[in-house]
């Protein structure tokens, strides 16, 4: 056997255009377009080439977006100021913080800080409660990439063993609520975990820990869909937390790294900012404590801590 490779890139691209087609058949007059902010704290290569893919992605389809730098020492009142005033902009409807963020940083309390309707990563607690509830609200935009893979093959997990290797609440815990609310069976797996004995039984497999290659092939069950969220940098090139040359002889699909799960992510974000702007643009969320600061923000610069690249 042989594994049928899932093409992220040609998903990522089908949902790009979904959503071009929805821009243009729901905007509502000249200037009225999805507004994306980004906030990154410090120069980390890895998130600067990110936030460089997610802004241009925005601007590709017609959104804005301003993202917001600060220094890798900011403080956290200095970050949750800048979320607060962004959370009164009617234009911006999306907002997303960059993660990692520095050790010294709470990324609970900053999540926390942002307008749930505006949390288009999905991580607010408000959102986490929604996902758990199975109650309508944004999702993570990795399991919900993941989701639209499978997807995409036709593949119904309900009823489905599904294995989730990894317990984080950005894409292993949201993943397995995910996958139980379409009717898997869902199992979280982690480093107290038996993983050989779990993946022999799961048909479907997402590998979420942060391993290279820490998941040998012969511990997949013949068949099974695999599914690698993991990117890491070993012996200069990306490669997966799956072993992919010997799990691809035993898998009936699955998802390369690069192009596989990490072209979904944005794609996702993309998804998650138009139908955020599609909610307020029905006045569901704006919150009757908050106003429309536009004016102000027009007037002053943003501080120094808070220092706005592109739009």
């Amino acid at each position: 056997m042989s594994a049928r490779i899932i093409d992220g890139i040609s998903v990522r691209n089908q949902i790009l255009a979904e959503i071009s087609r929805e821009l243009s058949r729901h905007r509502r007059r000249a200037g009225d377009v999805p507004g994306l902010a980004i906030l990154r704290v410090g120069d980390d290569p890895a998130s600067v080439a990110y936030l460089r893919q997610k802004r241009q992605t925005a601007q590709l389809l017609g959104f804005t977006c301003q993202e917001y730098v600060f220094p890798a020492e900011a403080g956290e009142p200095e970050l949750i100021g800048c979320i607060r005033r962004l959370n009164r902009h009617s234009a911006i409807h999306g907002i997303l913080l960059q993660l990692p963020l520095p050790g010294h940083l709470r990324g609970e309390s900053l999540i926390a800080a942002i307008d749930p309707d505006k949390d288009v990563d999905g991580l607010h607690p408000i959102n986490a409660g929604r996902l758990f509830q199975g109650l309508p609200g944004p999702r993570p935009c990795t399991p919900l990439g993941v989701m639209r893979l499978l997807d995409s093959i036709g593949y119904d997990v309900a009823g489905k063993r599904a294995v989730v290797v990894g317990r984080s609440n950005i894409v292993g815990k949201p993943m397995a609520l995910m996958l139980l609310a379409a009717h898997a069976t869902a199992t979280v797996c982690h480093r107290q975990s038996d993983l050989p004995a779990a993946l022999q039984q799961a048909d479907v497999v997402v590998a979420a820990l942060g391993a290279p290659a820490a998941i040998q092939g012969d511990w997949i069950k013949s068949g099974a869909v695999v599914i690698d969220v993991g990117i890491n940098r070993l012996d200069g090139r990306l490669v997966g937390d799956v072993d992919f040359t010997a799990a691809i002889r035993r898998a009936s699909f699955i998802t390369p790294v690069p192009g596989g799960v990490g072209a979904m992510t944005v794609a996702m974000l993309m998804r998650n900012t138009l139908e955020a702007w599609l909610r307020q643009g029905r006045g569901r969320t704006v919150r009757n404590d908050i106003t429309d600061t536009r004016p102000a923000l027009r007037k002053r610069e943003p501080p120094p801590v808070c220092r706005s690249l592109g739009s």
